[in-house]
């Protein structure tokens, strides 16, 4: 596997590394020696996945607080999306500073997203699935977000937004 640093500390984009030959091709996609030599996370408890019906759903922005802190791995396996992260970490030097990258089946990309970082994605096409790995469980106490449309953190998003939660749409401005 491949690791690529991101503009935010501690994200790195992830990609395989295909054998190929005349049947198509085969990858790791996730390897716990791997991860830990690159210093991440790689005990990872849950595995959720989410389908978006529409082009330009937009889910998040979602962290949880401590203890429950999540790292993710986030990778899409079926249409495209655009994948974001804002960094939470107070002490950081890319504080409330955003991310984005494209994630798609053909470019095989994973995020890996550090502990107190945002989360959030817009889908490209309809039909579009996400495939995360998360290191702790879900705690509905301690689960907060983000505004996506928030002015201060002025991520440009590749669509109009067509369908985001009441939820996600009620969230504090910062």
């Amino acid at each position: 596997m491949r690791f690529t640093a991101t503009t935010l500390e501690g994200a790195c984009i992830v990609e395989p590394e295909p054998h190929e030959d005349n049947r198509g091709l085969f990858a790791r996609t996730f390897c716990a020696r791997e991860f830990q030599d690159q210093g991440l996370k790689s005990a990872f408890v849950q595995c959720n996945t989410s389908w978006n019906v529409r082009k330009g759903t937009v889910r998040g922005l979602h962290y949880q607080l401590l203890p429950a802190s999540e790292a993710k791995l986030v990778r899409c396996t079926a249409g495209a999306l655009w994948d974001v992260i804002v960094d939470l970490r107070p002490d950081s030097s890319t504080y409330l500073q955003h991310f984005g990258v494209e994630l798609t089946p053909m470019n095989r990309r994973a995020l890996y997203i550090p502990e107190m970082f945002a989360h959030g994605f817009q889908t490209l096409e309809d039909g579009t699935e996400v495939f995360y790995q998360i290191s702790d469980f879900y705690a509905p106490e301690l689960a907060k977000g983000l505004r996506y449309n928030d002015p201060k953190l002025a991520i440009k998003w590749p669509l109009a937004a067509v369908c985001i939660s009441d939820k996600d749409q009620t969230w504090a401005w910062l």
